[in-house]
């Protein structure tokens, strides 16, 4: 499977899709630490940088693209001249190179609030992956039920241009045939040390069982919408900041996978900061995993 990766961050697809034998043909980011981390560990996949200019890339055919764009209204009439030019909406830049790329599968990632928008900016999108003729399911899913002790949920989109209905990736059947598994109350505690014990993966059977890690859910209300890790843990009645590596952990990244050499200096003095805020903005890697697996287990039927 050879993907295009766009508003890559510090790729959780690709750490998540590697196993799998998935190659990443290229990757956009502009932001310079993810791009240093994706240099770091994956220097024979270019960054091609910004999104806008996709017309101007030259990469082999693909089967795959995926992305966590901003969701910005849009209109659906006239979608096809709006295509040509998408005036910096990244929705519609990401729809326009659906149009040009023609891929087989598409995943896209976002934060809740999308469905509650009151531009319906994201009926827009799932219209015009319809425009192109591509079928398509979406679905909410939480990191908590996929291995990492987080509450980080997010609106994945997946479709294809045949085949297998993407609801067949997206959705058990037993939740096809409405047998829900109920779902845990939302709670905020406070837990203790991350280790890697605690961030134990979980398999995708696992996971769309709906089996969750036992320990307590992080207090961290600033994942529910993106950005920087806001968080801490206790130990009797001291508290702390999380570190870097525990934000890796609950992110499901290798430890270290952020500790990179950066401007000048060697990984071992690589500063927090990007990394807190590389970490907080990424996609989760088991919940990437599970999406893979499932495309995958579709695509040999």
């Amino acid at each position: 499977m050879n993907y295009i990766s766009v508003c890559s961050g510090i790729e959780a697809a690709t750490a998540a899709w590697h196993p799998l034998g998935w190659n990443p043909v290229a990757f956009s980011e502009i932001e310079k630490f993810p791009s240093a981390v994706l240099a770091h560990h994956y220097p024979d996949a270019p960054n091609l940088g910004d999104m806008t200019k996709f017309n101007e890339w030259n990469t082999e055919p693909i089967d795959l693209l995926v992305g966590g764009t901003p969701c910005q209204s849009f209109s659906v009439a006239g979608l096809r001249k709006g295509l040509q030019d998408p005036r910096g909406n990244l929705a519609l830049t990401f729809l326009a190179m659906v149009d040009r790329f023609r891929p087989k599968w598409v995943v896209w990632e976002n934060v809740p609030g999308v469905l509650s928008d009151k531009g319906n900016a994201f009926g827009q999108f799932l219209a015009g992956l319809g425009e192109l003729r591509y079928q398509y399911a979406y679905r909410v899913l939480d990191a908590q039920h996929f291995g990492v002790p987080q509450r980080r949920r997010r609106v994945f989109v997946v479709a294809n241009s045949g085949g297998v209905h993407p609801a067949e990736v997206l959705f058990e059947p037993e939740s096809l045939c409405r047998d829900l598994t109920p779902s845990r109350e939302a709670r905020e505690d406070v837990a203790g040390t991350v280790t890697r014990r605690t961030c134990r993966s979980l398999g995708a059977d696992d996971a769309a069982n709906g089996h969750m890690i036992p320990q307590a859910s992080l207090r961290l209300k600033a994942r529910q919408e993106g950005g920087g890790f806001e968080g801490a843990v206790a130990k009797g009645m001291q508290v702390r900041r999380l570190t870097p590596t525990e934000c890796e952990r609950l992110q499901g990244f290798p430890d270290g996978f952020t500790r990179i050499p950066w401007r000048g200096k060697d990984q071992d003095q690589c500063p927090d900061g990007p990394r807190y805020k590389a970490l907080g903005n990424s996609m989760a890697v088991p919940v990437m995993r599970w999406i893979g697996e499932r495309i995958q287990q579709a695509t040999k039927q």
